[in-house]
């Protein structure tokens, strides 16, 4: 796709406007979607997406700042005399799964797919960008954050740790992502926790092996690993209060190479997602407390590693509020989110740090998400940038008398 068409003519260094309205810019959209989904690229290594994103918001005229976190890109456009500043971020990162769709626009690479939707997102908070850089109805700055990594290794973390939020201050931080189990044109939040928090776990128990006739000579470290998945879940139902949330999935299990053989090593891999941080704490006391006593039954030993990856994703209420308003002007049917999702979110980080919501923008379709044949629906576009826009416009108010403009 022409980024000059995208952006716009121009007049000098002055972009003008080649699309009146959001409609006008579905093509362009649509067809930078699915480039971006057709060149995937994996945590931290979106060299080419940035340099996409950091030349659109170049051609707008934005101010451009690039490297944050390795290919993070943030792209500042100023309007007015307010010292108001409001973050908007997109991810842009991919998943190491094989796509198996047979989309014009399929991923180009092996093993690398856009299954998760962020080539959307990235659009989305492109088209965005160029409408707010077009209409220009707030007053104050917005930043637009384009991360990296949030496929599971923390991008947003790295991005605060380096400094984000001390280079490009936000009074608060939005984002949204798209999510098949609603249906399009609607969309949902909630004041509190919406995505849950995520640990893994890897527990190794050693024996010394031996031959499996002659059992009682070696501890089985195998039977040790099957009795030691009956106890771990058994934590979340007999150790958590009942009114609380958690859920702990053992995912794998390995051991051993032969049939007359008791190996002398077993894994156990698994997650846990929880919502509050007793529970949490709780969960992996437990844990190592089964590991211990099912080493100390089987005469074993047991190597717990627990890495707490992603904290919950936690709304807070006047914002998870802005943009629910703000999906309603958008012209999408808003409700207030029944319960979190047990999925997790790397905007977490960027949460802990300041206030803000994360929004579910409902795009239907049979796959969901993580599915090899996943695709983002470009009819979600429009929604997507109308809600940025309406986001931006209510955080940065031109009518500073505004119960928003004072908070």
């Amino acid at each position: 796709m022409a980024l000059q068409h995208f952006a716009g003519r121009h007049d000098g260094n002055r972009p003008l406007v080649a699309a009146d309205t959001v409609d006008d810019l579905l093509p362009d959209l649509v067809a930078l979607r699915r480039d971006l989904h057709a060149h995937p690229e994996l945590a931290f290594e979106e060299k080419r997406t940035a340099g996409i994103v950091a030349a659109a918001l170049r051609l707008l005229g934005l101010e451009v700042h690039e490297g944050l976190a390795g290919t993070g890109v943030v792209g500042t456009l100023r309007h007015g005399d307010s010292a108001r500043t409001v973050g908007l971020r997109a991810d842009m990162d991919a998943l190491p799964i094989a796509e198996q769709s047979r989309l014009g626009h399929a991923s180009r690479y092996a093993g690398v797919h856009h299954g998760c939707g962020h080539d959307g997102h990235t659009a989305m908070l492109l088209g965005a960008a160029r409408q707010l850089a077009r209409t220009r109805r707030f007053d104050g700055t917005v930043h637009f954050i384009f991360q990296p990594a949030e496929e599971g290794r923390g991008g947003a973390r790295v991005m605060v740790e380096q400094g984000l939020f001390e280079r490009f201050p936000c009074d608060a931080v939005y984002a949204l992502h798209n999510w098949p189990d609603l249906p399009l044109g609607h969309a949902q939040t909630r004041p509190g926790a919406i995505m849950a928090a995520a640990d893994r776990f890897d527990i190794v128990l050693r024996g010394h092996g031996g031959h499996a006739a002659q059992p009682h000579r070696t501890p089985d470290v195998l039977l040790a690993a099957s009795q030691l998945v009956v106890q771990l879940n058994t934590i979340v139902s007999r150790r958590i209060d009942p009114g609380e949330s958690a859920v702990l999935s053992v995912t794998r299990v390995a051991g051993g190479s032969s049939h007359n053989v008791l190996p002398a090593e077993a894994t156990l891999t698994g997650t846990v997602r929880s919502f509050d941080a007793g529970a949490q704490d709780l969960i992996e006391a437990a844990l190592r407390d089964a590991a211990a006593g099912v080493a100390l039954a089987h005469g074993v030993e047991a190597d717990v590693t627990y890495h707490r990856y992603y904290p919950a994703t936690v709304n807070s209420e006047a914002e998870a509020q802005l943009a629910l308003e703000a999906a309603a002007a958008a012209g999408l049917q808003a409700s207030v989110a029944p319960r979190p999702a047990f999925t997790s979110e790397d905007f977490a980080f960027l949460l802990r740090e300041r206030p803000g919501a994360y929004l579910w923008l409902g795009q239907g379709g049979e796959r969901a998400l993580h599915h090899p044949c996943y695709d983002f629906n470009d009819d979600a576009l429009p929604h997507g940038v109308r809600w940025f826009c309406a986001v931006a416009e209510r955080a940065l108010p031109m009518d500073a008398s505004s119960p928003t403009a004072r908070r």
